[in-house]
């Protein structure tokens, strides 16, 4: 399905209530299953499918099956292969879609190889799909190399439950989202498993995990395109139950986009945001610790019409889709001419433009994030056509819902393109 888009008539004012975020739902669910006691986090799976991914995939392994779907879910893939490399007597093919099916898992197989893990590449090595014969890892010290992703040691730390003897991890490369390693330890630890983060090196006990029921946060991810909205619209948006002090490491868009005049201000209900003229000439930002928000702060500086250099980006090519390509490619339809420097580390735009030749009809390739980052260009450009608008089910099924509950009209780009009335 595409929509056809138009921005909400008059000043946007509006109150959003986000979906529970998606990293500490993983983490729970998984942590739940090493309790005994899945069923405690079935309520998480409520409209997020990556969620509904890792629980049944979690559920099949407990069941014996020999097949597990891990679909588009790259977390599910790393989360799943380590806890089923390390539980005794488990056999199973691991795999998913054709996209995830090339995302690379080389260095978490790497480090569980030497653990004492029996895992199989059934295809190219370092890719999925793989077979896995699980049993008892040993524990001691591994090492990992953290540039690909956090959730490489995510994974390890969350099957240290499992092992004969705590785990120390060192962390090789460039540590890539270094929040969501601390957001893991933080989650065993509530759980009763002594965890401990320093900058490249990390311990945890191979304690029991303690059951008991889950505590998920409001999605900083989420929030990044209401941030966008509020920039662009220079609107009041009000973000029910967002925290300041987070697990999260998207809560650091927060600062980046006051540069872009957005102003914070946190309450017993939630966060306020509102726009101020007091923005940057030149937005500079390193996005290691939260790649996630480039989509959103790219288009918002586009927009705005403010040069930007992000940077710590390059894991981006392999998320849901090669984002950094679909970024230049989407933001190349509003005649913004971006590049990559530094290996694709870096994503710059100098302020180059070219005309814009049509009304853009946005692809979305897949990416709950692309589609969520270019529905509010229809604030600069109404009438934008956002393709496969259902990709959004993956992360936040009720953002279009929202978008209507603020103002913003969706049809069918089928429907003749409305006109602005004459003054």
């Amino acid at each position: 399905m595409d929509y056809r888009i138009y921005p909400p008539d008059g000043m946007l004012e509006a109150t959003v209530d986000l979906p529970a975020s998606k990293s500490i739902a993983l983490r729970e669910i998984a942590l739940s299953w090493l309790s005994g006691d899945i069923s405690a986090a079935a309520a998480l799976t409520d409209g997020n499918s990556d969620a509904a991914t890792l629980y049944a995939a979690l559920e099949s392994l407990s069941a014996g099956n020999s097949d597990i779907d891990v679909r588009d879910c790259g977390a599910a893939m790393r989360f799943v292969t380590a806890l089923a490399a390390a539980t005794p007597g488990c056999k199973v093919t691991l795999g998913g879609t054709e996209r995830l099916n090339r995302r690379p898992v080389g260095s978490l197989v790497d480090s569980l190889r030497r653990l004492g893990a029996d895992i199989s590449y059934l295809g190219s090595d370092g890719f999925p799909p793989l077979a896995i014969r699980g049993q008892r890892l040993g524990g001691g010290s591994v090492s990992i190399d953290a540039t690909g992703s956090s959730q490489y040691t995510s994974a390890l730390m969350l099957a240290t439950p499992l092992m004969s003897n705590p785990l120390e991890i060192t962390l090789t490369g460039t540590v890539q989202s270094a929040p969501y390693i601390v957001m893991t330890a933080g989650l065993l630890r509530r759980r009763g498993v002594e965890a401990e983060v320093e900058p490249t090196r990390v311990t945890v006990a191979n304690s029991p995990v303690n059951a008991i029921a889950p505590e998920v946060e409001p999605d900083w991810s989420a929030a990044t395109f209401w941030y966008e909205i509020a920039a662009l619209s220079a609107g009041w948006v009000t973000i029910s139950g967002l925290r300041e002090h987070s697990l999260q490491g998207d809560r650091g868009v927060a600062p980046l986009f006051e540069r872009l005049g957005v102003l914070t201000e946190y309450t017993d209900d939630g966060a306020e945001l509102s726009a101020t003229p007091d923005i940057f000439s030149y937005l500079d930002a390193d996005l290691t610790d939260m790649p996630d928000s480039a989509p959103a702060l790219a288009v918002t500086a586009a927009l705005a019409g403010l040069p930007f250099r992000l940077s710590g980006v390059g894991v981006l090519r392999t998320k849901e889709s090669d984002r950094l390509e679909a970024i230049a490619t989407e933001l190349a339809k509003i005649g913004v001419l971006t590049e990559t420097e530094n290996y694709d580390t870096i994503l710059v735009w100098d302020g180059r433009r070219r005309p814009i030749v049509a009304l853009p009809e946005f692809d979305t390739y897949g990416d709950h994030r692309m589609a969520m980052a270019l529905a509010p260009v229809s604030i600069f450009i109404p009438g934008i056509v956002v393709k496969d608008v259902e990709v959004v089910g993956k992360s936040y099924p009720g953002y279009w819902e929202a978008l209507e509950a603020a103002g913003f009209r969706l049809v069918d780009p089928a429907l003749p393109i409305e006109q602005p009335e004459e003054e």
